[in-house]
């Protein structure tokens, strides 16, 4: 695992999208295509809005680019909270990345629970039996949760499903997630968080006891291929 401390947000979203461009071209070169999952979020946001300038978007080759998401909540796709929806116009709506090669995280007419399942199933037919994301981009919330994977819920013990949806109380509302073992199995992930409102979770995270109940990212292996993009009022 690696950490980068940056003094400001605009160098941490630049390298962010560097890292884009640079692993999609490594990927593609590698297997032909540059298979993601993506989250939502104010800082996804704005590395988003970069990579659909020019000086980003005309590096890469948006024909061999997959796009899945890492959570969403269940609302309809045009839904203000809706993860795809953002991701759609910021970014997805501004490159020629094939329409097909789109997957949202929702469905309308099926229950979520069913369609984690078909999730999966889409998952499986792009990447095979072994489910190896190119890269998965992820944050952490005050909680220290990331994804869905919220403190104290049953889905942090999953660990057959790559995909699993279910009913989150305090928010009186349906998730939909990736799961630990679909994620740990990813080349590369980049953890992205900052600001003071951080830095007890990302102490916890990084140096406290093992507790991924409590502190659901500490649920991401610390191993090569993971990053952690931070600043200064986070800490590390």
């Amino acid at each position: 695992m690696n950490i980068t401390l940056f003094n400001t947000l605009d160098t941490l979203y630049k390298k962010a999208a560097d890292t884009f461009v640079e692993l999609s071209e490594q990927s593609i070169q590698k297997n032909g295509k540059f298979v993601v999952a993506l989250s939502g979020g104010s800082s996804p946001k704005a590395i988003f809005s970069l990579l659909a300038t020019p000086e980003y978007a005309d590096k890469i080759d948006w024909n061999k680019v997959y796009v899945f998401w890492v959570d969403e909540r269940w609302v309809s796709l045009d839904d203000e909270k809706s993860n795809f929806k953002m991701t759609l116009e910021t970014l997805l709506d501004k490159v020629p990345v094939n329409k097909d090669q789109i997957f949202p995280m929702y469905k309308d007419g099926i229950e979520p629970e069913a369609y984690a399942e078909e999730y999966e199933a889409q998952i499986r037919n792009v990447l095979g039996k072994e489910g190896v994301f190119d890269f998965i981009l992820l944050g952490m919330g005050d909680d220290g949760h990331t994804a869905s994977l919220f403190p104290g819920e049953a889905v942090l013990d999953e660990k057959e499903k790559w995909v699993a949806a279910y009913y989150l109380k305090p928010q009186e509302m349906f998730r939909i997630t990736l799961t630990e073992p679909i994620i740990n199995k990813a080349d590369n992930i980049l953890i992205v968080t900052f600001g003071s409102s951080k830095k007890h979770a990302l102490n916890e995270v990084l140096n406290g006891e093992y507790n991924p109940k409590l502190y659901p990212l500490q649920l991401i292996e610390k191993k090569a291929g993971v990053q952690i993009f931070t600043d200064k009022e986070a800490g590390a």
